[in-house]
Parts: structure tokens; sequence; C-alpha cells
């Protein structure tokens, strides 16, 4: 039992501090447009966290719609209007 207790006691990384933590939290919470304005009030890090995820998750689902989008694009456009699109995505 006692190993138990030195190893819950020991951190999960010992490079990082507790302050290097909370400034990583903060700066991911500086990231999240629901988030950004409220640093007067305490957002525990695990809400950072959630809301981080849950934005990732909509930038994914509307990058997945500008492809979409862009494909059609593609598809409708006469080959010149294409070309010109595909040497933009290029660069």
């Amino acid at each position: 039992m006692s190993s138990r207790r030195s190893r819950s006691r020991q951190p999960a990384n010992p490079g990082i501090s507790d302050d290097q933590i909370i400034e990583l939290v903060s700066k991911l919470q500086q990231l999240l447009p629901e988030l950004r304005h409220r640093r007067s009030d305490k957002v525990s890090a695990s809400k950072v966290l959630q809301e981080m995820c849950n934005y990732i998750r909509t930038l994914h689902r509307e990058v997945d719609g500008l492809s979409d989008r862009l494909s059609e694009l593609l598809a409708t456009s006469d080959t010149a209007q294409a070309a010109i699109i595909r040497n933009l995505l290029m660069q």
C-alpha cells in the first residue's frame, strides 16, 4: 500500500510544473471564442479542455463542408476556372 501512495504523489510528468499547466490552459482558453472574453471568471481546466475538444470538432466539420463545396465548385466549373482554382490551392 505504501508503494501505491508514493506513486500517487509523484507528478505524471516531472518536467511540467503546475504553473506551466495553468499557463497552457490559459492559452487554450484564449483560443476558444466562447471563453476568450471570460478572463476574469474562473474557468476550470476540465471545462477549457472540453470546450477545446468541441471547438476542434466544429472546425473539422467546417473544413469538411468547405472541402465538399470546393469539390462541387471544381466539378461544375469550366476547365480554365478549375485550373486557376487548383493553382491557387497549390501555392
